[in-house]
């Protein structure tokens, strides 16, 4: 969905939606399409790239705001579709955090474990939860799936994580109940206050970044790539500045894809890999904020 669609339906222009958002689209679900479905297509997109095979997974965690159904989980769902006969399967729902939550998760049960391969998860519609008719809030978000694959080694690839959560904060950003009844379906809609969520969101997001660095010993001239939730151009922007990074280390993907919730974070990943930006042997910091509040912070050997 480009932005010139946006200006048919809102009161709103491509170059206010730029301008404010770094947004140029976003993508859209099928009726017919699940956040299953999607996790399902990330999922084989990213075995493929580890070059793993579905029967190595012993651990499936699903980050999403928008699950399949209520339960069974869409970790399950997914370990179906897979054909996983075994292992441990959960979603978790720390909404745009979640990615950053579920690795956390997946690398401290392998640490127990010992061996094994986990499959981490972001997968979100959030368009079924937004109300259409509300230009500060619809222009922000997308659809989509992204996925890794974690596996064990002599030399550790995640260095540190550190994960958080103040539900004082709940209001400022939550679905709502459909008080008018104009979806005619369950559930409600998304409402944010803004200005409260970007303040917060840059502080939050800059402060995890300089404890990560200092529990790792390591300078910011170290740190090859930040990949930043994907909420706002301008919040990445700001976290940036704040840092003292320079802007061609910081990943970002929002002009193609939107806000995609706990998808952000592993889709931006995906693609500065692919791209050939993030490569072995870089240092990586991946940062998410969220509804709840929630946040949490990863640094890793790529």
């Amino acid at each position: 969905m480009e932005n010139a669609e946006l200006e048919e339906m809102l009161d709103t222009t491509d170059a206010w939606i730029r301008s404010r958002t770094g947004i140029c689209r976003r993508h859209i679900a099928a009726k017919n399409e699940s956040s299953c479905d999607m996790a399902e297509q990330a999922a084989i997109a990213a075995l493929q790239q580890a070059e793993a095979e579905p029967q190595d997974i012993g651990l499936v965690v699903v980050a999403t705001t928008t699950p399949h159904q209520v339960f069974p989980s869409t970790a399950c769902l997914l370990q179906e579709r897979l054909h996983l006969s075994a292992g441990v399967a959960f979603d978790v729902q720390a909404a745009c955090a979640g990615f950053v939550y579920a690795l956390d998760l997946a690398d401290r049960f392998l640490r127990q474990e010992g061996d094994g391969l986990a499959l981490v998860v972001g997968t979100d519609i959030m368009s079924r939860v937004l109300d259409w008719q509300d230009r500060s809030t619809c222009v922000l978000f997308g659809d989509g799936a992204g996925a890794v694959v974690l596996g064990t080694a002599r030399q550790p690839g995640l260095l540190y994580s550190r994960l958080g959560a103040d539900g004082q904060y709940r209001d400022l950003l939550e679905v709502v109940p459909d008080t008018e009844k104009r979806r005619g379906v369950p559930g409600g809609f998304l409402r944010m206050r803004g200005r409260e969520v970007y303040r917060f969101a840059i502080d939050r997001m800059t402060t995890l970044a300089m404890e990560a660095l200092a529990a790792t010993d390591l300078e910011l001239a170290q740190l090859d790539w930040l990949v930043p939730h994907q909420a706002n151009s301008r919040i990445m922007e700001a976290v940036g500045e704040r840092l003292g990074l320079a802007s061609d280390r910081l990943v970002c993907t929002i002009d193609r894809h939107g806000n995609t919730s706990a998808a952000s974070v592993p889709l931006a990943l995906d693609c500065a890999v692919r791209d050939g930006r993030i490569q072995a042997g870089h240092t990586v910091m991946m940062e998410a904020f969220g509804s709840g509040f929630t946040w949490g912070v990863t640094l890793l050997n790529f």
